[in-house]
């Protein structure tokens, strides 16, 4: 019962969670583009497909409650007031005794994921709460020295990369930088107050050097060990250089350590690109070298940005499973998608698969829905760059990349009935120009009235989270 009550008061947290930290990720002007030429190219191509699937799977997964978070410490957090911190570091890492996902099916993922339109992959190898999806040799806290240890397919992550590879996807690592089970972060020896490491670094240099050698380690893994690997995407911003702090960490409220939690991201980098040559990596808010996109998460800028990033956003109100939640329909996500190609980003959306290892049923039938739109319509999505001119009310343009083709896609409200006239403001098709209807390929009627454009629909067109439509612009 004491447990059951427990799971029932995280469950209702989920939802208050999600508000309280949805914006700790903005976007920033400051980018510094890569100089590596591979790198370049492989981020040219990242920036061809647009929308990816990011993947939060691992013990939350059991009780199905919020990812890693309830371990920390800080004044965000609520816990059952019964139940002594102590008790519940052991009870939530003891999960790992009943994380047997005997119906792991990750060609289930990777299918829902290319129905859907999706391009690219981020799967979660290990998150805050140090516990691995892959087979490390670091540690004994993962997913391959539990109940499923046995399971031929217990090096979870090989088999998930492999799925989506299968499906072409461009495959990323998401990987943890702090690691909240490891005695070289918190220290037993000291409570653990906040998200940070819990000792001084100036004063144990052997125990963060540890540490540091550890991550390298777990990183040099997956590197060497998993195949081809895109994107090495690395959560937990504060494990950072001291110098690197501004007050845009600042404002996430969490408490900045007067010691430098430095991990030597050039040596890792260094590691990392020797095995997989153009490997993007994404440090997460360290802006500069190592932060080759930027990753604003569950928001959209309220402008265009010409450098390369992506909004990471869910699918429901969680990153990870939870029962019952609440999916956004395919309209909303498709919107948000158009908003986010049209001021140059892309959408990572986020899938959690339950304890078991299939993605809820709900889940899967919104991705469906969702592909229904872009298999007819992705021509106005992938490949694309922006737009000088990119919204006018509900219109957003995107361009091909060689310039010569415009697209524009108008965004209808759900239960909105079907118009017989679609018009906008600038963009306008070169003079005596075809323009396409890309939902069944056929040319539509077009006038122009100063700056403005009307598009007369054919009588086959349907309702639909929106219209898009290609032309040449002037």
């Amino acid at each position: 019962m004491h447990r059951l009550l427990l799971l029932i008061f995280l469950f209702s947290f989920q939802a208050g969670r999600l508000f309280s930290q949805q914006n700790v990720h903005p976007q920033s002007a400051d980018y510094q583009w890569p100089t590596d030429p591979k790198v370049r190219q492989k981020l040219d191509k990242w920036q061809d497909q647009k929308f990816g699937m990011v993947i939060h799977w691992g013990l939350y997964a059991v009780p199905g409650m919020i990812e890693s978070w309830a371990l920390c410490s800080e004044d965000w957090i609520e816990r059952d007031s019964t139940q002594s911190y102590d008790d519940f570091k052991k009870w939530y890492w003891g999960l790992s005794k009943e994380f047997n996902p005997v119906k792991f099916n990750p060609k289930q993922w990777a299918k829902a994921g290319k129905d859907a339109g999706m391009k690219y992959l981020v799967f979660t190898t290990k998150h805050h709460d140090g516990f691995c999806m892959f087979d490390t040799k670091q540690t004994d806290f993962s997913i391959a020295q539990g109940p499923f240890k046995n399971n031929p397919r217990a090096d979870v992550a090989k088999y998930v990369f492999d799925a989506f590879r299968k499906r072409d996807f461009m495959i990323g690592a998401y990987f943890s930088k702090p690691d909240w089970h490891t005695e070289y972060y918190w220290w037993p020896k000291y409570a653990t107050p906040d998200r940070n490491n819990n000792y001084d670094i100036r004063k144990h240099p052997w125990r963060w050097n540890q540490f540091k050698q550890y991550t390298y380690n777990q990183i040099g893994e997956l590197m060497h060990n998993y195949g081809a690997v895109d994107i090495l995407w690395l959560d937990g911003g504060w494990v950072r250089p001291l110098e690197t702090v501004n007050e845009e960490v600042r404002s996430w409220g969490a408490a900045i350590p007067a010691w430098s939690q430095d991990i030597d991201m050039p040596g890792i980098a260094s590691m990392a690109r020797e095995a997989q040559p153009g490997l993007l990596i994404v440090d997460r808010t360290v802006h500069g070298p190592y932060e080759n996109y930027q990753t604003p998460e569950q928001k959209i800028p309220e402008k265009q940005l010409d450098h390369p990033w992506e909004s990471c956003m869910t699918l429901g109100n969680a990153w990870g499973y939870v029962p019952n939640d609440q999916y956004k329909s395919a309209s909303q996500v498709i919107h948000s998608m158009i908003e986010i190609v049209a001021k140059g980003g892309s959408l990572l959306l986020g899938v959690g698969p339950g304890a078991d290892g299939t993605i809820p049923t709900e889940a899967i039938k919104r991705l469906e829905e969702i592909g229904k739109w872009t298999s007819v319509n992705g021509r106005a999505i992938y490949n694309t760059r922006i737009t000088k001119a990119y919204k006018d009310e509900d219109t957003w343009f995107t361009q091909s990349k060689d310039g010569k083709t415009r697209f524009a896609m108008v965004c209808l409200k759900d239960g909105f009935r079907l118009p017989k006239v679609i018009s906008w403001k600038g963009n306008i098709p070169r003079k005596g120009s075809e323009m396409i209807f890309l939902e069944t390929g056929s040319k539509v009627k077009w006038t122009t009235d100063g700056n403005s454009v009307k598009v007369t629909l054919p009588g086959s067109a349907k309702a639909t989270p929106a219209l898009a439509f290609s032309f040449e612009g002037r």
